[in-house]
């Protein structure tokens, strides 16, 4: 009996020690290892194959699995011919003070190499959600993309309910040609490269396209059931409409962070944008399947794809076999959801404007309620002149171009973060990006006569902790057109949008600066203007880019230098020894 009271008092006695530290465990970071091997690999679509760039010779790629708070090491081993680089942010992580992991060529990194590899290094600190990773080199990102999930720290809810499942859903682009020589053609001749021969959801085109019926994502759910579908839009050149015929879906996160849930039939989503819904199944087994469409949101002048990938959303029978035996017998039909107009810009201003954060205690929104900077920038198009030796189908052989603030950026030979890191800018970049239009005019009304575009590696320099806020301004030169701005290294808080030309003393008062919606994408209306906020607290160099690939491409993009603070936890830290060399 006492031998029996000793191990009972040695086991609380044990068990005081060793909860606490099962506590923890449960909370710990982790350090979770991936390696990308980026290699060649046939795939058939459409009825023609092709030799695609791959990660792992899968298409789409792998997809990444962390929880908030952890660390990830991701070694990419290029076996290509091709000149590789990865980015991470947006596709969301914001690489706080670890900038040479964020992967945009010749801006955080020289690109690796054939033969090279490099060790992707970085902390997820403070987010939670949907986001991906993509190549962040010329068209590459046409096969080389996949989802990055963040789960919450262990033990830590959802803020809607838990999902009975969670889906990725990424929707891509598909070209029947070569990417890479399609793109190249259409540089050094100064015409619009080919619009996609096809839309796809999870690498699969879908049965509205010929001898594509096999090549159809299916989701088979079961009744009463609620689904976390993560959507993910990985398109080179479109925005998307998406919708489940005969179903509302719940919206709850978007760029991974949680919104306040809204319901929808249909969502609007730009290249580079996340978006959480909640699918609640119906409460039987209907004797139909449903197909999930997603065809392009398109409102500029030039061609586009116009066609529609579809999945199919089918039921699953067996849990009620009896009450459906009937309607089995009977062949299912299959419903197709209506989705808006291709140039439908009220639905999705009205749309984006649904989306606010949550503002509570747990999540609050920290958008900054004073600005140090204020930023106008113009977005759109224009004319660039061409050299002598080349025959540019413009007038005057000139070619389209795209630029921020009149200036259409130069893409250097030189990563601009090592060139700042080591204090070598001169010959590299110049920091006199103008903060507004070098010249005023009606932005969404007639254009000015001379539509020519200045070019040039300008940057911003930001000291440490500025709050800044910027307004996009959309112009009509050419065409009105949506562009999706990506920032690179932060979030920002989306303050204000609307139609036509940003009124400085008008719009300013209508400002949401109590729960704005938290992104790090944003679609600047097409003819309008947005307004976000953000504070500059990540020391480095920073991309800001329109998420259309021909766009970018075209030179619709800029950098920000942010500072070093003074603290030691606010500076930049030394480049990794396996940094890719130029």
């Amino acid at each position: 009996m006492g031998c029996c009271v000793i191990r009972v008092v040695m086991f609380a006695v044990c068990a005081m020690w060793v909860l606490p530290y099962l506590v923890l465990a449960k909370h710990a970071r982790i350090t979770r290892h991936y390696k990308f091997d980026i290699k060649l690999q046939k795939v058939t679509r459409l009825c023609q194959s092709k030799n695609i760039v791959t990660v792992n010779g899968q298409f789409p790629g792998p997809r990444i699995i962390a929880r908030e708070g952890d660390r990830v090491l991701i070694k990419v081993v290029n076996h290509v011919q091709n000149n590789i680089t990865i980015h991470w942010n947006r596709h969301g992580i914001r690489q706080l003070r670890t900038g040479w992991a964020d992967g945009p060529a010749y801006i955080t990194q020289c690109p690796i190499q054939t033969g090279q590899s490099y060790l992707y290094n970085f902390t997820i600190t403070g987010q939670r959600g949907t986001l991906f990773w993509h190549a962040h080199i010329s068209w590459l990102r046409a096969t080389v993309y996949g989802s990055l999930v963040i789960l919450p720290k262990l033990g830590v809810p959802y803020p809607f309910p838990q999902p009975f499942k969670e889906v990725p859903i990424i929707f891509g682009e598909w070209w029947k040609a070569d990417i890479e020589t399609m793109i190249n053609q259409a540089m050094q001749t100064g015409g619009a490269p080919n619009v996609s021969d096809a839309h796809t959801i999870n690498g699969l085109p879908g049965p509205l396209y010929n001898c594509s019926a096999q090549d159809t994502f299916r989701l088979k759910v079961k009744p009463g059931k609620t689904y976390l579908l993560r959507l993910i839009n990985a398109a080179l050149n479109d925005e998307l409409f998406f919708s489940i015929a005969n179903h509302s879906v719940t919206v709850v996160e978007v760029d991974a962070v949680y919104v306040k849930p809204f319901k929808t039939k249909t969502v609007v989503i730009t290249p580079g944008q996340t978006t959480n819904i909640l699918l609640k199944t119906k409460s039987h087994s209907p004797n139909a399947t449903f197909l999930m469409g997603a065809r392009a949101y398109a409102t500029g002048p030039a061609a586009f794809d116009n066609s529609t990938t579809a999945g199919i959303l089918e039921y699953d029978h067996q849990e009620h076999k009896s009450s459906v035996s009937k309607a089995m017998n009977r062949k299912p039909s299959v419903l197709k959801p209506a989705l808006p107009t291709f140039n439908d810009t009220l639905f999705a201003m009205n749309f984006n404007k649904k989306l606010l954060s949550l503002a509570t205690t747990k999540f609050p929104a920290k958008v900054p309620q004073t600005v140090s900077r204020r930023f106008f920038f113009t977005v759109g198009l224009g004319l660039i002149q061409c050299s002598k030796n080349q025959a540019c189908p413009g007038p005057n052989n000139t070619m389209v171009g795209a630029a921020i603030n009149n200036v259409s950026f130069v893409q250097p030979s030189t990563a601009l973060l090592q060139a700042h890191f080591f204090g070598k800018s001169k010959g590299v970049y110049t920091t006199d990006f103008p903060a507004n239009p070098p010249f005023k005019f009606n932005y969404t009304g007639t254009p000015p006569n001379n539509i020519v575009l200045n070019s040039g590696t300008k940057v911003v320099v930001l000291p440490f902790n500025t709050r800044v806020e910027l307004v996009l301004q959309d112009t009509s030169i050419i065409g009105a057109e949506s562009h999706p701005l990506h920032l690179h290294g932060f979030n920002f808080h989306v303050v204000g949008q609307g139609f036509g030309n940003f009124d400085p003393k008008k719009d300013p008062a209508n400002f949401n600066l109590v729960d704005p919606v938290e992104r790090n994408t944003v679609g600047v209306p097409s003819g309008g203007w947005v307004a976000i906020r953000f504070r500059a607290d990540n020391p480095g160099v920073w991309f800001m880019h329109c998420h259309l690939e021909v766009h970018t491409s075209w030179g619709l993009k800029m950098a920000w230098v942010v500072m070093d603070g003074n603290h030691p936890n606010q500076k930049l830290l030394p480049p990794p020894s396996d940094l890719p060399k130029c």
